[in-house]
């Protein structure tokens, strides 16, 4: 996960008018890389026109992952502006591709919805916050700190994960990378997306860890309790008390 990519993305160049992509339980933040798999006709055509042009496309969530054809009503406002790096022609016929997020975006007016989606959009820019704010400083150590927590608690997640995340430096990808990774509703994830002010943003992402550390950790505390249970009476058993 190349963290250094969101900070060298002033050369990429959006177009005002660009494919989009909605996206089903999924929200992209810029300099995360994701997999998608690419289903719907209206989907393919629109990664198909982005990728033989300057592979660019603007990926927004829907505001119902259960709803099989979208209007514009429908799509999230803000989303991410993604360059695809490659895209899989799967045996089943499917298409599978992989994205980089590069810069959020505010999608303004939708201008064709056929073939595919297409709108004018308006490249968001992120606040610069200084090296020197001391609470910003607190806030990104706790996150780091947080997130290994719950990494270290959760089998689900692989080990490297936690050198992944000491190996971070870039401090709004740290607060994107974390947010796609969590474990919690997509309307929740849309909001961290939205936030415009990075502290608040941060202030949120730590709020949200520390509800997924609780839960973890009680979840442990259940299947230890269960598993004690389980070995006592198996002793039990086996010693004829049974």
């Amino acid at each position: 996960f190349p963290s250094h990519d969101i900070e060298g993305d002033n050369e990429i160049v959006v177009d005002n008018i660009i494919p989009i992509l909605p996206l089903r339980n999924t929200v992209l933040f810029p300099g995360v890389v994701i997999p998608i798999t690419v289903g719907r006709d209206k989907s393919i055509q629109a990664v198909k026109a982005a990728y033989n042009k300057d592979k660019l496309i603007g990926v927004v969530s829907q505001k119902d992952g259960n709803i099989e054809d979208p209007t514009p009503a429908d799509l999230c406002a803000i989303g991410t502006v993604a360059k695809i790096i490659k895209m899989i022609k799967m045996q089943d016929g499917g298409t599978t591709i992989i994205i980089q997020g590069k810069k959020r975006f505010e999608l303004l007016e939708m201008k064709e919805e056929d073939p595919f989606f297409k709108a004018s959009v308006k490249v968001l820019i992120e606040e610069k916050v200084s090296k020197d704010d001391q609470n910003f400083l607190a806030y990104l150590s706790t996150i780091k700190d947080l997130a290994t927590q719950i990494i270290q608690l959760s089998p689900n997640f692989p080990s490297e994960a936690v050198m992944i995340l000491k190996n971070i430096e870039n401090p709004l990808f740290l607060i994107n990378f974390v947010s796609s990774n969590l474990n919690v509703e997509v309307a929740n994830k849309q909001g961290l997306l939205e936030e415009n002010n990075l502290s608040q943003r941060a202030e949120k992402l730590i709020q949200y860890l520390q509800q997924e550390l609780q839960f973890v950790e009680l979840k442990n505390k259940v299947a230890n309790k269960t598993r004690t249970e389980i070995d006592k009476q198996q002793r039990d058993y086996y010693n004829g008390r049974a």
